[in-house]
């Protein structure tokens, strides 16, 4: 008799593409090691797994684009052990039930969790004993949040070794963290030519290609910042990506018909692996997994306006490792793009420490340690 295929749930949470995307790796990653696993991948955060975690998602959504400094406030105050383990608390109470039924509908042999909601509502469960599977977190950031302190979990997988060390601190124990790296998709682990990408997008192979991105949200300044690079000279080939953001994409489009750049607008698109690798230059706010991407292909980064918390975290390890300029208040986005563009040594040297630091076996080794 052929014994049953293992059942995997991995959740995650749209707020962001992040989360998504390292949902996705990983099911990739399985699906390569286990051809016959049941894999399903669901939105913790979607109104169709519970409409109370929805109202949280558009919370949080709002907080983010109109008070951002509450949202930083929020995240300072949760950090610590006492003040971010009674919000756990409060909040597992709620978002449990909605872990408890995607359980009793997909009966699963291991969850898999991108998000800090599900983890805490799947080791909350762990530790009443009501649930008996494998289970981890994948922490899509590169700094270690109290909210993400989940200790029922069976495994954690973390991006850096400084990430293990804070878990340790928050009473984890180290022989359940790995230290992976984040998961991205097969596409972002291998090699590309770019004068041959710059042909398959129709680009000009000799001319500078500056990509912008915002994250799935289409978040980050971006209006903003191509006003600062009209003020460069020299022409550019400007590959602007609004996500999901439709305004966005028609100011963008509005702007390409009066610059002196060659622009060329998309929204949402599976085509991010050859921009980046056509690319010199990355300019973005600091999402880990866009960050991530851009380091395996070892695509320099400047990185703006990032969201108060982890993403300040993120941009701080991507400047301090080499492998990013971090726009501060008052500095030029013109001035540092045009820098380094005239300096080829610099970005080179921003490509090799991006090589140095990336894990494109994460996928892999998280679907080895918990198939």
């Amino acid at each position: 008799m052929k014994p049953k295929a293992k059942s995997f749930l991995i959740v995650t949470a749209s707020v962001g593409s992040g989360h998504e995307k390292a949902a996705a790796a990983v099911a990739e990653g399985i699906k390569k090691q286990h051809p016959d696993a049941v894999i399903n991948i669901i939105d913790f955060m979607s109104v169709k797994t519970s409409w109370v975690n929805a109202f949280m998602k558009s919370c949080y959504l709002n907080m983010l684009y109109f008070v951002p400094n509450l949202y930083e406030f929020m995240y300072q105050f949760t950090a610590g052990k006492k003040k971010g383990g009674f919000v756990k608390w409060a909040m597992s109470s709620v978002i449990v039930y909605s872990m408890k039924t995607l359980i009793k509908k997909y009966r699963p042999d291991t969850i898999i969790c991108t998000h800090p909601f599900p983890a805490d509502a799947v080791s909350h469960l762990l530790e009443h004993k009501r649930a008996d599977f494998d289970s981890c977190a994948i922490i899509t950031d590169y700094s270690v949040h109290q909210m993400w302190v989940c200790p029922k979990l069976n495994h954690y997988f973390v991006a850096i070794d400084s990430m293990r060390e804070q878990l340790v601190e928050f009473g984890i124990s180290k022989d359940i963290i790995h230290v992976s790296g984040i998961p991205v998709s097969e596409p972002f682990c291998h090699s590309y030519d770019k004068v041959l990408c710059r042909q398959e997008l129709g680009l000009d192979t000799d001319m500078p290609v500056v990509l912008m991105m915002g994250g799935g949200l289409g978040l980050g300044g971006m209006d903003a910042a191509m006003d600062q690079l009209e003020k460069i000279k020299m022409k550019l080939q400007l590959l602007v990506i609004a996500g999901r953001n439709e305004d966005l994409k028609k100011k963008v489009d509005v702007f390409a018909a009066k610059s002196h750049h060659n622009i060329i607008t998309w929204g949402y698109t599976d085509r991010v692996p050859v921009m980046m690798a056509a690319s010199d230059i990355l300019i973005t706010k600091p999402g880990a997994l866009t960050l991530t991407e851009a380091m395996s292909l070892g695509l320099p980064m400047v990185l703006h306006e990032p969201i108060p918390g982890p993403e300040t975290d993120n941009a701080r390890f991507m400047s301090e490792g080499g492998m990013a300029v971090w726009l501060h208040s008052g500095d030029s986005l013109s001035k540092i793009i045009g820098d380094l563009l005239a300096h080829p040594e610099k970005l080179e040297q921003m490509s090799q420490n991006s090589l140095k630091y990336r894990r494109t076996d994460a996928a892999k080794e998280i679907a080895q340690r918990m198939g």
